[in-house]
């Protein structure tokens, strides 16, 4: 699979990078559907809608969440409260700040199943929302009875990915559109920053220069520790396990210096 990243038109004034970061148990340390459902006076879902869960429409089942939390009563105010309670993983604030400091050569984007009011809520409370270029993730809106309503992000062909996100097509949608923007210069490297499963995907399209930061002990890390000892898998980028933020930013400044 060829790499995503363009190698031979990065000119010096465009030697930026891209980051890529998923939000659940990546940006923040936990579910974000978890402190949706704390607010609950049980702070547990009912057995019947727990076992309404289908694997890989895990979509579908937050919209059900959603649902029943409206019709407990629990109000926007307080599922506002809630996320902006979530604590971020250790070192992830640091982190940011570090690229903030950078940001001439680093262009960060949010690459999540979760949905726009967690995220866009989260990122405004903790004053980061202006780092990221772009959030892609399901649309949500509240509607007049109070409910969060969800929408998935778009439809695909992958087999491997939930129904309604492949994380991989929309980093290779959005890395040829920024190539377009950015007048067929490419970006020296990516990095991709997650925890689960579904960041496995878009790091396939990773070539040789990149980086998959795959938190450690986490399906992600599992699971590409597992096509990296494979002898059938073509897995191309370097993995880099983490467990706090400040792991990642160690690992950039390396990148920076040898630039």
């Amino acid at each position: 699979m060829a790499s995503l990243s363009n190698r031979n038109h990065a000119a010096p004034q465009d030697t930026r990078f891209l980051v890529l970061f998923d939000f659940d148990e990546t940006i923040i340390n936990e579910n974000s559907d978890d402190s949706a459902v704390y607010l609950l006076p049980s702070q547990q879902l009912p057995t019947w809608l727990i076992n309404s869960y289908r694997e890989g429409h895990y979509h579908e089942f937050s919209a059900k969440i959603m649902a029943y939390l409206a019709d407990q009563g629990v109000t926007k105010e307080s599922i506002q409260s809630g996320v902006e309670k979530i604590p971020p993983n250790p070192g992830v604030l640091d982190l940011f700040r570090y690229l903030e400091k950078h940001q001439q050569e680093f262009e960060l984007v949010v690459v999540s199943d979760a949905n726009t009011y967690f995220i866009e809520t989260w990122l405004k409370y903790n004053g980061v929302r202006h780092l990221f270029r772009r959030i892609f993730t399901n649309p949500s809106h509240f509607d007049e009875a109070g409910c969060l309503v969800l929408r998935p992000f778009h439809s695909h062909s992958c087999p491997r990915c939930p129904e309604n996100m492949c994380k991989q097509a929309i980093l290779r949608e959005y890395l040829a559109a920024r190539e377009k923007d950015r007048g067929g210069v490419g970006f020296q490297r990516v990095f991709y920053v997650g925890d689960g499963s579904n960041d496995v995907c878009p790091t396939q399209a990773l070539g040789p220069q990149d980086t998959a930061f795959a938190r450690r002990d986490y399906p992600m890390h599992r699971l590409l520790l597992e096509m990296q000892q494979s002898q059938s898998a073509k897995y191309k980028a370097n993995v880099v396990p983490w467990v706090t933020g400040e792991d990642i930013v160690d690992y950039l400044e390396k990148i920076m210096k040898e630039r």
